[in-house]
């Protein structure tokens, strides 16, 4: 069986909502992958300002800040520069390397438990921002819990799709 090589940290198959978002002094600084969770922050003026997820939706941007994608994407290597992202909300498919791969627990204090993720699984985002079957707001006692439903899973990591999380989002 052929390998795929993805060479995006998320593929889009369908979309609904986007648009342009500002990013803060944070994803500029980290930067960011493609996939990474979102929510809002403010604004700047008349732009949407965002930030790291803490385990809310908001949306999810769609090239990460640092992808070399193709030639001809305007964005490309942009995005930290002139502070600004493409932020997906709404219905969308799309598949991302941007997920948590071990339980919130094991993070904190190991060893490394692994998250198993299954076809038409609930799925929220992490507080780290990244996609995860697990209410991280719920498990670490956040009186802001519970963690909102983002999407589900379309497709399970695993070898023939290079480990790429498939979701369909829910909003």
């Amino acid at each position: 069986m052929p390998e795929l090589f993805r060479t995006r940290d998320c593929i889009v198959y369908y979309l609904d909502d986007a648009y342009t978002v500002v990013v803060d002094s944070a994803l500029v600084q980290q930067g960011w992958a493609g996939g990474q969770g979102v929510q809002w922050a403010g604004s700047v003026g008349d732009d949407f300002l965002v930030t790291f997820s803490r385990g809310f939706f908001g949306g999810f941007l769609v090239w990460g800040s640092d992808e070399d994608g193709d030639d001809h994407t305007a964005m490309t290597r942009n995005q930290p520069h002139y502070r600004f992202a493409t932020m997906l909300s709404g219905a969308a498919l799309f598949t991302t390397s941007s997920y948590e791969r071990y339980t919130w627990a094991s993070r904190q204090v190991g060893p490394l438990v692994p998250l198993v993720y299954q076809p038409d699984q609930k799925l929220y985002l992490s507080l780290r921002g990244l996609w995860t079957n697990e209410d991280e707001l719920t498990a670490s006692g956040d009186p802001a819990a519970p963690s909102p439903l983002a999407g589900m899973t379309a497709q399970i990591p695993k070898d023939l799709n290079d480990y790429y999380l498939g979701v369909q989002t829910v909003m």
